[in-house]
C-alpha cells in the first residue's frame, strides 16, 4: 500500500487507527505466504504478549529474492562500493544474489546448522555480510549480527547469551587508511565460549590467520562447491528471525528479538512509504548491518521492495571528506539515508568538499539514529539536497524494528529537526509524570505507544521479565520508548532525547552501567559514574567521573588505563570523551549517585545544580567543580 498525497495519508491514518487489524491484514496480503494466517493479532501489554499473523507460514528470503526473479531477475539488487575508491566495486543482480545466498545457506547446513540455531555474524561491510544474514533466514537459523568494531568481551557476552552454535567472521577489515584484525578478536572472545562448534572465516585482506583444526573453516575455499539452490525453510510468522543486542541501563546487553512475519510486513511497508522509491532508482543507507538500521533499511526493506541497495565498506572522510558525495555521483544515488553524526562531521570540513560534486541525482535525503539539530538539518537541505530534496527525519528504535514517526518523502511536509507525524498504523501518545495522556498540542511529555505494530520487539532473548520491566512496566498499557518528545501545535513530534540511563553516541546506545562496569575494571579505580553531554559531532559524548586511589599521582596514566579498559570491554566507539578523576561522587544518604548534578556539571551549567544540601557530602560537588572549571 503506497501513500501518494497528504490527503491520502490522513485518510489512511484514520482507517489504520479505527481498524488496525484490517489495515495490517490488507498490507500483509501483498506478500508470498506458504500458508495464510488464522488470526491477525493477539496481544496484551501486561505480560507482554504480542503475536501477529498467527498460523501464517512464510520465508522472508522468498519475499526478498525469489518472488522478484521472474520480473527483476536481471535487475541490480546490491551494489558494493569498497573502502578504497581505486578498488573494483561489485554488483549482484537478484538472480545472482539468490544464488550466493543459497550457496552460503548450503555451507551452513553442511556445518550442521538447523532451524532455530543461533549464528553470530561478526563481519565488516562486505557483500558476504548481507549474504550471511539472508542465508541464515533461508534455512530458519536465527542471525545475531555484532558490529565489527566491538571488543572480544562484547562478542563473548553476545555469543554466550544467544548460545550461538556458529560464528561467521573474517581475517580482517578495511576502515579508512587502516586495516584491522578481526579473526584474532573472535579467537579471544571464544576462549570463554567452548560450545561454539564452527567458525567460518572469510578472506577479506588476504592475511594468514590461525585456523583451529576441527572448528575453523575457510569460506573462500568451500563456498563455490556448494549448490546454488536450496529450498526456503517454512517458518511460522512468530518464529525468531534475528536477535540484535542493544545496551540497556544495566551492564548486560539485551537481546532484542524480532520475528519473521510482522518484521517483514512492517519493514517493507515503511521503506516504500517513507522513501517513496521508484523502479530502477539507487538507494543508499550508510548504516552498518551491525545496527538495526542496516538490518531494516539496507538489507530487508529495500530487497522486499525489489529495490537496488548500495553498501559501502568505508568511512565518510577517507580518502577525503568528499567520499560520500563522490559515491553519490558515481552511481547516481537517488535516495540517501545517513546519521546526523555523519552530517555534523562533514559540516566541519566546510562546503569545499561538496562543491566538487554535482549531487544532481539526489531526490530524497534521510536521517536516522538520533535527533538532528536544526543547524545540521539546514546544512544538509541546502548544500546536499540543493533545497529541492525532502528530508525524512526518521524516529525509531532497535526495539520497534522499523520507522515509527517520520514525514514521507514528497507526501507529508518536513520540518527542521522534527520527526513530524506518525506513520499509519502507529499510535503514539505523550504522557505526563503521573502517566496521564496529554491530549492537547504544544506540549512535552514521555513518548509511549498505545497499540502494537507488526515489527515490535517480542521479548529479550532468554529473559522475558527484562522485556516487561524495560518497556511495559513504567506505564501500564503502553510501550514506553524511553524518549521524551515535544508535540507542536500542528501535531508534529520532535524527539528530545533519552530519559533513562542510556547515552546515544552517534546513534549507538550505551547503558551508563555498561560503561561504568568497564571503567571499574581499570587498575586503581574504586568507583565511577558516567553521564552524557552535548557533543558537536556525536550528538552526545561520554563524560566519566572516576574515583581512583591517589588521583594526584600518575593521573595521565590512570586516564589512559581507563580508556584502555573501555575499549577492551566494549570497543573504541564507547571510549569516554572526557574523564575527570575525583575524590568522591555526589550521593544521597541512601547511597544513590545524583546523576542530575553530574549531568549539569558535564553540560557546563554550574549555576543550575539545584539543591545539594540533601547530599551525604555536599563538599564533593565543590571538589568536582574545582576540577572541571
Amino acid at each position: 500500500m503506497r501513500i501518494k498525497s497528504l490527503e491520502s495519508y490522513k485518510e489512511v491514518y484514520n482507517k489504520s487507527v479505527s481498524n488496525p487489524e484490517a489495515f495490517w491484514e490488507d498490507i500483509a496480503s501483498g506478500f508470498t505466504w506458504k500458508q495464510k494466517w488464522d488470526k491477525v493479532l493477539d496481544w496484551n501489554f501486561t505480560e507482554p504478549s504480542v503475536k501477529w499473523f498467527q498460523g501464517g507460514k512464510l520465508n522472508i528470503t522468498e519475499n526478498c529474492l525469489d518472488r522478484h526473479i521472474e520480473t527483476k531477475g536481471h535487475h541490480t539488487a546490491l551494489i558494493w562500493e569498497p573502502n578504497d575508491p581505486k578498488e573494483k566495486s561489485r554488483k549482484y543482480t537478484y538472480q545472482e544474489l539468490l544464488e550466493e545466498v543459497c550457496r552460503m545457506a548450503n555451507l551452513l547446513k553442511a556445518q550442521g546448522v538447523k532451524k532455530g540455531d543461533r549464528v553470530c555474524i561478526y563481519l565488516p561491510m562486505v557483500p558476504e555480510l548481507m549474504i550471511s544474514v539472508l542465508a541464515c533466514a533461508r534455512i530458519g537459523a536465527v542471525h545475531s549480527v555484532v558490529f565489527a568494531g566491538f571488543s572480544a568481551q562484547s562478542i563473548a557476552d553476545r555469543v554466550q547469551d544467544a548460545q550461538a552454535k556458529v560464528v561467521i567472521t573474517s581475517d580482517g577489515l578495511n576502515r579508512g587508511s587502516r586495516q584491522q584484525a578481526v579473526k584474532r578478536v573472535v579467537d579471544e572472545a571464544l576462549e570463554t565460549c567452548p560450545f561454539v562448534e564452527r567458525v567460518l572465516v572469510l578472506n577479506v585482506l588476504g592475511w594468514e590467520v590461525p585456523m583451529q583444526e576441527g572448528r575453523d573453516i575457510s569460506i573462500n575455499e568451500t563456498i563455490q562447491a556448494m549448490p546454488s539452490w536450496i529450498e526456503a525453510e517454512s517458518m511460522d510468522a512468530e518464529d525468531m528471525l534475528f536477535i540484535l543486542y542493544t545496551s540497556g541501563s544495566t551492564g548486560k546487553p539485551k537481546g532484542v528479538v524480532h520475528t519473521c512475519g510482522g518484521y517483514m510486513v512492517y519493514t517493507a511497508y515503511t521503506f516504500l512509504n517513507v522513501f517513496q522509491p521508484e523502479p530502477h532508482e539507487i538507494y543508499w543507507c550508510t548504516a552498518d548491518v551491525g545496527w538495526v538500521t542496516g538490518h531494516s533499511y539496507l538489507v530487508y526493506g529495500p530487497l522486499l521492495n525489489g529495490a537496488t541497495t548500495l553498501m559501502f565498506e568505508g568511512v565518510p572522510t577517507w580518502p577525503d571528506a568528499g567520499r560520500f558525495w563522490q559515491i553519490i555521483d558515481k552511481y547516481g544515488v537517488n535516495i540517501f539515508y545517513t546519521a546526523p553524526t555523519a552530517i555534523r562531521s562533514l559540516m566541519s570540513f566546510g562546503e569545499d568538499p561538496v562543491l566538487n560534486y554535482s549531487l544532481h541525482s539526489l531526490k530524497v535525503l534521510g536521517t536516522v539514529g538520533e535527533p538532528i539539530n536544526e543547524e545540521a538539518w539546514k546544512w544538509y537541505f541546502v548544500h546536499i539536497g540543493k533545497e529541492k530534496c525532502p528530508i525524512v527525519d526518521t524516529w525509531w528504535q532497535t526495539e520497534t524494528g522499523g520507522i515509527m514517526i517520520s514525514n514521507m518523502a514528497g507526501v507529508t511536509p518536513h520540518k527542521p529537526a522534527h520527526a513530524t507525524l506518525p506513520l499509519p498504523g502507529i499510535q503514539p501518545v505523550l504522557l505526563n509524570g503521573e502517566g496521564k495522556v496529554i491530549e492537547e498540542n504544544g506540549v512535552e511529555g514521555y513518548l509511549c505507544i498505545r497499540f502494537p505494530w507488526p515489527s515490535m520487539i517480542r521479548t529479550t532473548y532468554g529473559d522475558h521479565e527484562r522485556c516487561r520491566q524495560t518497556y511495559f512496566s513504567n506505564y501500564a498499557g503502553y510501550y514506553f520508548t524511553g524518549d521524551g518528545a515535544k508535540r507542536d501545535e500542528q501535531g508534529n513530534y520532535r524527539i528530545i532525547g533519552r530519559v533513562d540511563d542510556v547515552i546515544n553516541v552517534s546513534g549507538h546506545r550505551f547503558g551508563t552501567a555498561e560503561i561504568e562496569n568497564a571503567i571499574n575494571t581499570a587498575p586503581e579505580v574504586l568507583e565511577s559514574a558516567v553521564v552524557g553531554f552535548p557533543h558537536d559531532i556525536k550528538g552526545q559524548g561520554i563524560y566519566a567521573f572516576v574515583i581512583v586511589n591517589n588521583p594526584e599521582q600518575d593521573a595521565d596514566m590512570r586516564v589512559a588505563e581507563i580508556q584502555e579498559a573501555v575499549v577492551k570491554h566494549i570497543g573504541k566507539i564507547a571510549r569516554p570523551d572526557k574523564i575527570i578523576l575525583v575524590k568522591g561522587l555526589p550521593k544521597t544518604r541512601s547511597g544513590k549517585i545524583m546523576r542530575r548534578i553530574l549531568r549539569k556539571i558535564a553540560e557546563g551549567e554550574f549555576q543550575q545544580l539545584g539543591d545539594t544540601t540533601s547530599l551525604l557530602d555536599p563538599g564533593v560537588v565543590e571538589d568536582i567543580l574545582a576540577k572541571v572549571r
